[in-house]
């Protein structure tokens, strides 16, 4: 007996005024197709009405959308309740019921938060704690870094924590998996205490193992983090990033996908995205499958932002995107199913997935920071999960303290200066460290029998990322060192008998030869010997003509264009300057370009830095294109701030990637992760609010910009032709720039 989830999810099709259903067996249908109440019975559950008279009312439902059957099947109910549709399969003379019959979506709520001050007063050991607003109680046990919580179980003294405790009988309680709760810190380092309900999902309707024939359920790896899955009859794809950059123009692939990609994307039956972020979410390359097979099924998560937020805006036609709900099985066919989960860290933008063929399970965590709020099932068949980092443009693109030559800023335990560049690497070297230590625990904890590392495989390839910068400082793509995937994996080897495959582009993975004999010399298949394995050019041109079609867009050409577009961006009441400063490609000013500044807290636009006293940050933005011959290196910038403004707090970007951004009203993704902005702060804080706004909660659609052209149709003679540079008082900056070439 199995229970297939249909939901009334959001989709791109148009919208069906009546309902209908497709039955490919027979059955009989007591609704109409308006709004009336009825129930769809099959044959043999019409034998057993009387005894099963109460449960039938509970199944009436009404239809109003549109559902799909797909299968061979004797018998079936189909039933809804709130928003949810259920088709109830079952066999036989007699009738049985799922203990989980309604397949409800998996929520996070919050129980507990704790300021960074109460989350740094945790003592090593048990602490009890009280959320004041609800009175509920909880334990957090702290051991060195790590937290572990859970409800208050006990009932003695009406569930109160008291210090006399020589009453009790010594018994206790042993928290099970199931019960601990979900901890995790906030951006501002303070702690969250979630529960996920239900906190393991995939558990709902669990299937026993069958044998996999060999060649039944193979993985191809394509490049980054695109999976191609044969499973039985059915193919499935992973976030098909194959062709084009990613974050405007900051990442492209490492990998040369095979020839064919195009030929498979077309025949598979689903594929799934993971979010919105352009090497997993490739409109170029949806754009090129999109014109042989626009009807493709795309399944994503319901995330908090959709993931398919700008798709109306990218020229792709897709009609058949599906926005499923978190923790619900999504039936394929009689062997296949899948369940999208949600990040603990950005629940907003970010999921994960589990794939299950004859109860076989394989997890892929993508990108997600702790998929799941770090509860995941346990020895899996495969299991693949990103590895590399350097997804950030920190620090690679700050400036400033101790990220340039003031060494006043960075000293060692002796007080000796610290040079900026040997902090970036040392930071980085020590970051990419706790990354493989993290994946190779987590990877020990789940024991999964296969383990793959993927998704971490781009390169800054562009000669603008490749080539440097300023302040003499490693280039971007030398400074921005990835984690090897072999040097994970002899990690986790050593750790754990987990078997590991490291992916070339067109390897498969046989999983049932690899679950009976890993040492199976065709278990994995690589590519033919001579296959292209790492990219070494890349079609720039298309893609960078784009990005620079914004600079000389008309919404430019008149200076108000700022107030039009942070009005619409929505950020304010916060205490934060920031200025603009449009560049070159060397990050020198741009000629003609916009050097201004918006304070946060009332949505102004001074010309001269507020005096009171508040966090500045500067951002340049940076032009498109190569300098025919030369290149810039060696800039130093040095600053000093007056006294009434303690805080300097400043970034800085391309002229081609702000414009595109802004006309199109896009996320600063493109910017920031795709180092196309260069930072300082003073002193250095994250300011989470500011990031999370520009990078996730912008608008979902774009400034009118057609509107507000036609305000100056009349009055073309104001148009600003000058920007006039800001006045910083008392802050120095001296710029020593040399050219040399290429």
């Amino acid at each position: 007996m199995a229970v297939l989830s249909f939901t009334a999810a959001r989709c791109h099709n148009k919208e069906r005024e009546h309902a209908s259903v497709l039955i490919q067996s027979g059955f009989s249908l007591y609704a109409s197709q308006e709004e009336d109440t009825g129930a769809l019975l099959g044959e043999k559950l019409n034998q057993h009405i009387c005894r099963y008279q109460k449960f039938l009312e509970e199944m009436a439902f009404t239809l109003k959308s549109r559902i799909d059957i797909f299968g061979s099947l004797s018998s079936l109910l189909l039933v809804k309740r709130d928003k949810s549709w259920e088709l109830l399969v079952w066999g036989g003379v007699e009738f049985m019921m799922l203990n989980n019959f309604w397949s409800l979506e998996q929520t996070t709520e919050i129980l507990l938060c704790l300021s960074p001050a109460e989350a740094a007063g945790l003592k090593e050991g048990i602490n009890f704690v009280r959320n004041k607003s609800t009175g509920k109680d909880y334990i957090l046990y702290k051991k060195q870094s790590h937290l572990r919580a859970c409800k208050n179980m006990c009932k003695h003294q009406g569930g109160l924590f008291i210090k006399d405790i020589e009453d009790l009988d010594g018994r206790y309680l042993k928290i099970c998996s199931s019960l601990v709760l979900v901890v995790e810190k906030d951006k501002e380092n303070g702690l969250l205490l979630l529960e996920l309900n239900p906190p393991n999902p995939w558990d709902s309707d669990p299937r026993s193992p069958e044998d996999l024939a060999f060649g039944e359920v193979q993985v191809t790896y394509l490049t980054h983090a695109c999976m191609d899955l044969k499973l039985g009859d059915k193919r499935v794809v992973f976030d098909p990033w194959l062709i084009g950059p990613a974050f405007a123009r900051g990442w492209w692939l490492l990998h040369e996908p095979p020839s064919d990609w195009l030929e498979r994307l077309c025949q598979v039956d689903l594929i799934y995205i993971s979010h919105m972020h352009s090497d997993h979410l490739s409109y170029p390359t949806l754009k090129k499958l999109a014109e042989r097979r626009s009807n493709i099924p795309i399944y994503v998560g319901n995330t908090e932002r959709p993931v398919f937020w700008n798709l109306n805006r990218s020229g792709v036609q897709l009609t058949n995107i599906h926005v499923v709900p978190f923790g619900i099985w999504q039936q394929v066919d009689r062997n296949l199913r899948f369940m999208i989960l949600m990040d603990g860290v950005h629940p907003e933008m970010d999921t994960c997935i589990i794939v299950e063929y004859k109860g076989h399970k394989i997890l892929n965590t993508v990108d997600c920071t702790r998929p799941n709020g770090g509860r995941l099932p346990m020895k899996v068949d495969l299991m693949m999960s990103d590895f590399a980092g350097g997804a950030s443009g920190f620090p690679m693109t700050f400036s400033g303290g101790k990220f340039t030559g003031n060494t006043l800023y960075q000293r060692d335990s002796n007080l000796n200066p610290v040079i900026p560049e040997e902090w970036k690497a040392q930071f980085i070297k020590t970051e990419r460290k706790k990354l493989l230590n993290y994946k190779a625990r987590l990877v020990k904890d789940l024991q999964p029998r296969i383990y793959c590392p993927f998704a971490g495989y781009f390169v800054e390839s562009h000669p603008s990322d490749k080539y440097g910068w300023t302040f003499s400082v490693m280039y971007i793509k030398e400074t921005n060192i990835k984690n090897d995937p072999d040097e994970l994996n002899n990690l986790i080897k050593k750790n754990s008998d987990v078997v590991t495959w490291t992916p070339r582009p067109g390897a498969t993975l046989d999983l049932g030869r690899m679950l009976k004999d890993p040492t199976d010399s065709k278990g994995i298949i690589e590519p033919p010997e001579g296959t292209k394995i790492y990219k070494d050019s890349w079609d720039f041109g298309p893609y960078l003509k784009i990005l620079n079609a914004a600079v000389g867009d008309e919404i430019f050409l008149h200076a108000s264009w700022i107030k039009e577009y942070f009005t619409w961006a929505g950020f304010k009441d916060y205490n934060l300057v920031v200025r603009m400063i449009e560049t070159d490609e060397d990050f020198n000013p741009f000629p003609g370009g916009y050097d201004y500044l918006v304070d946060f807290l009332d949505l102004s636009f001074p010309k001269e830095r507020p005096s009171r006293e508040h966090p500045y940050e500067e951002i340049l933005c940076q032009e498109l294109g190569f300098l025919k011959g030369t290149r810039g290196v060696d800039t130093l910038l040095a600053l000093r701030h007056p006294a009434d403004c303690p805080y300097l707090f400043q970034i800085r970007s391309r002229v081609d990637v702000i414009r595109h951004v802004v006309k199109n009203g896009l996320l600063w993704d493109d910017l920031y992760i795709g180092f196309q902005t260069r930072l300082q702060r003073d002193p250095d804080i994250y300011h989470h609010l500011f990031w999370n706004h520009f990078q996730i909660k912008l608008p979902l659609t774009p400034p009118n910009w057609k509107s507000f052209l036609t305000c100056y149709e009349q009055s073309k003679a104001e148009i600003s032709q000058v920007k006039h540079p800001i006045d910083l008082g008392d802050t120095l900056i001296i710029c020593a720039i040399t050219l040399s070439s290429i």
